[in-house]
């Protein structure tokens, strides 16, 4: 009995990721030199857009191609395009991901792969997703 208990905990530390395991802090995106930053938010995870090559360009940039009219005056820069991303600690779900590219939003998740590495997934409904590796910046 004592062996079995010792068996399952071994097993259970074996399931931990080694890694610590925190997805706050700067992360740069795989297109147009994106840098969002990824905060607490209560009791969620939320993302803002702090910079990209378009608003280095112009950083008075507005949201011209958000689906709501109403929007496309807000400017781009530390704009929140993440929100309401629940879970942990390697895994949010639940959320939604606003993408300025496209004025859309979707249904998403947040995988922390390692202490540099995140996969940032999108769906406008399953299957039809669209997957990002993100990488931490220092």
């Amino acid at each position: 009995m004592i062996r079995t208990a010792m068996i399952a905990a071994a097993l259970s530390v074996l399931a931990v990721p080694a890694f610590a395991a925190d997805v706050t802090g700067l992360w740069a995106t795989p297109s147009n030199g994106g840098q969002v930053e990824i905060a607490r938010c209560g009791n969620s995870l939320c993302g803002k857009l702090v910079t990209s090559t378009p608003i280095k360009a112009d950083p008075a940039r507005k949201d011209v191609k958000n689906k709501d009219e109403a929007q496309r005056g807000r400017p781009l820069k530390n704009l929140q395009m993440l929100y309401d991303f629940t879970g942990g600690p390697t895994k949010w779900t639940g959320g939604k991901v606003y993408n300025p590219e496209d004025g859309g939003t979707y249904s998403g998740t947040i995988e922390l792969v390692s202490d540099n590495e995140l996969k940032l997934k999108g769906c406008i409904v399953a299957p039809l997703c669209k997957t990002q590796k993100w990488t931490r910046l220092k």
